[in-house]
């Protein structure tokens, strides 16, 4: 199969002309993120551009220390966008974070480098791009999970209140408030698993048929990243949420929060 086409840099600028579009509607519906809309594609262009340079010299100087920077420059950059988009967590619901992200994100990524891939761990040309895949996900899952749990307890709190004058102890409490959101944090990847092949050729599908793969080499790769990432997803947002809201009540049974 042919090698993927050069994109000329003066062909790659006319691709922001389509972000007028964006801009024209937002306007019309009387949106006011325009500031948003560019502050973000200011900052994706030059994050990416950043990440394309420092790629670039660790594929080129391959070293095992590279990776492990790279992916714990990942996890503190993916645990930092949960703690900020979740202020007021106590320290040990935050450590629940840190941990379940750290741990479920690496462990999927060991097994699916090691066992499916049967490649070296420290191979930055498929550890990068994979655990980018896998930790980006855990994170959106992980905040989402958090954000849909305290919303909920936020909303019912007076009837929670009202439970625990009853008698009811905080584990039975809060247990179906953990379930329903990690509900909410599985659903986007479960929806994107359903459509995928029919509605859509997800990312990686496609990078790689426009690389030059074979589109049946691409469908394993894809099918068995969207399995990983659901695993991590899922991993990462029932220990964020399990051992999370354990830390909202004392010994005693009594709430903290």
């Amino acid at each position: 199969m042919n090698n993927v086409a050069e994109i000329h840099l003066f062909n790659f600028s006319l691709v922001y002309l389509l972000l007028l579009i964006v801009l024209f509607i937002m306007k019309k519906c009387q949106i006011n993120q325009s500031k948003l809309l560019f502050i973000a594609s200011l900052r994706m262009t030059l994050q990416l551009i950043i990440a394309g340079f420092v790629l670039t010299y660790i594929f080129q100087n391959p070293h095992p220390i590279f990776t492990i920077c790279y992916l714990l420059a990942m996890i503190i950059f993916a645990v930092h966008r949960v703690l900020s988009k979740n202020p007021n967590l106590n320290r040990h619901f935050q450590y629940a974070i840190i941990g379940s992200i750290s741990f479920s994100g690496l462990a999927v990524l060991a097994f699916f480098i090691l066992v499916v891939v049967k490649e070296n761990f420290f191979h930055p040309q498929y550890v990068i791009p994979l655990s980018g895949m896998i930790m980006g996900n855990a994170m959106t899952g992980v905040n989402l999970g958090v954000k849909t749990f305290r919303e909920s307890l936020a909303s019912e709190k007076q009837r929670i209140e009202t439970l625990l004058n009853f008698g009811v102890t905080p584990p039975r409490i809060l247990t179906p408030f953990v379930n329903q959101a990690l509900e909410s944090a599985l659903l986007p990847t479960l929806n994107s698993m359903v459509g995928m092949g029919i509605v859509a050729l997800p990312g990686l599908m496609t990078g790689q048929i426009l690389s030059g793969t074979l589109p049946s080499t691409a469908i394993l790769y894809q099918i068995a990243i969207m399995i990983a990432i659901c695993t991590a997803v899922c991993l990462s947002v029932f220990g964020s949420l399990y051992f999370g809201y354990r830390s909202l009540y004392n010994k005693d049974q009594q709430m903290t929060w």
